[in-house]
């Protein structure tokens, strides 16, 4: 029998993709909401990765998951607890200085360098019809989040603009770069267990860079209610989106669906207009409506393995 049956059906897997690159949309705007109201960079990455670990710590144990790494690939553990830090460093410090679709349109842009990773040290080349509809993908995100405006004068750009986009950027490099540890070198170690880890050597990364006092204000603590609100949002829906995604995984046929969490950066517009007091235009409308149709399309078709 085909391993295809375990798939859950397509519109199923859509449905479950798209929830999930809302949370974790959310989960930005709700970073972004506790840094505007006191938050400091290294207590919210603390609040998140705490939480996500008690929940892949549980999911270990429901499971009956053994916690040995293989001598082998204990460096490739750690390895990948590095680039999820610097990851999760990089994105954030990005939403703190920019608008947060735009830090995730540039987060969303880790699958062209995976891509690009593949082929390179695995000579993986990706068809015409991928890197097509990719690249409309990324002309829609363009469009949704309405970039050309931030660079022809029509909305002033802050101090922190250039940094934000670098940091934005890195992020995306060491996305990538987790990615194709967790395909390539850690496949075989079990989706739970492997995040745990990770989860565990961020936390205690974390905890030494916030008491050393590396990252100036990192721990700081929220200002007023909206702000606890904010800290307590992203930890919910970054734990919860993590634990539908690992949990559901084995059944969400990812070779094929995984282009759908370019939705994220859509989810994020939307929601950061209505939390945020940002606004939509034609443009960025349009810019959706393209975003979709890739999404849609790309979804049925199949991938370079």
């Amino acid at each position: 029998m085909s391993s295809n049956s375990n798939h859950f059906p397509q519109w199923l897997a859509v449905t479950l993709l798209i929830s999930v690159a809302t949370m974790f949309a959310g989960n930005h705007v709700a970073a972004r909401l506790a840094f505007d109201n006191g938050a400091g960079l290294i207590i919210a990455l603390l609040a998140r990765s705490g939480f996500a670990l008690v929940i892949m710590a549980s999911l270990v144990i429901w499971q009956g998951q053994s916690l040995r790494i293989a001598r082998g690939k204990r460096r490739f553990q750690l390895l990948l607890g590095l680039m999820i830090t610097l990851q999760s460093l990089a994105l954030y410090s990005s939403v703190a200085r920019i608008p947060v679709p735009i830090a995730l349109l540039l987060i969303n842009s880790w699958p062209i360098i995976y891509t690009l990773l593949n082929w390179v040290l695995s000579g993986i080349k990706p068809t015409g019809r991928f890197i097509f509809i990719m690249v409309t993908i990324l002309f829609g995100l363009v469009l949704v989040l309405d970039i050309p405006s931030w660079f022809n004068g029509e909305q002033a750009l802050e101090g922190d603009w250039f940094t934000g986009i670098a940091l934005g950027g890195l992020s995306a490099v060491f996305l990538a770069i987790a990615m194709r540890l967790m395909d390539f070198q850690l496949a075989q170690m079990s989706g739970s267990v492997r995040s745990g880890f990770s989860m565990l050597f961020v936390v205690l990364t974390l905890m030494i860079v916030g008491i050393s006092g590396v990252v100036p204000n990192g721990m700081t603590l929220p200002i007023n209610g909206i702000g606890w609100f904010g800290l307590a949002a992203l930890a919910v829906l970054y734990g919860t989106a993590s634990s539908m995604l690992f949990i559901s995984l084995p059944r969400l046929n990812m070779a094929r669906n995984s282009p759908i969490v370019n939705f994220e950066p859509v989810a994020a517009l939307f929601l950061s207009w209505w939390i945020l007091s940002q606004t939509l235009n034609t443009i960025q409308l349009i810019g959706g409506a393209v975003v979709m149709f890739g999404i849609v399309l790309l979804s049925f078709s199949k991938r370079p393995s």
